[in-house]
């Protein structure tokens, strides 16, 4: 496959002024860690840790978006969305409530 060079005229302008999320829940960074555990931080600074084990190997799972996040290579795909932990099949997290559990617990675990 030959590589093709982009021209500057090609890439879509940026944005300005950048936009800054204002909300103290948006998540900043995520990272995937083993056993089902993600590592976040938040626009404030905030950092945690969510535990999704019990609920992606759970019976309420099965048939919904997240099953496919049982394989471990599918759960390492990660990304911050928007602001959102977000996966590339289209399942996500909700951040103001992994944010409010995080920051009075440290951690967040879904059942």
């Amino acid at each position: 496959m030959q590589l093709t060079q982009v021209s500057k005229a090609d890439c879509p302008p940026d944005v300005e002024p950048v936009i800054r999320h204002v909300v103290p829940w948006r998540v900043a960074a995520v990272t995937a860690l083993e056993g089902y555990r993600l590592n976040v931080m938040f626009v404030d600074g905030t950092k945690g840790e969510v535990e999704l084990d019990s609920f992606l190997n759970g019976p309420s799972t099965n048939g919904t978006v997240f099953e496919a996040l049982r394989d471990p290579a599918a759960f390492a795909q990660v990304r911050v969305v928007l602001g959102t932990v977000q996966w590339a099949n289209g399942a996500d997290l909700a951040p103001d409530a992994m944010y409010d559990a995080i920051k009075a617990n440290g951690r967040w675990t879904v059942d």
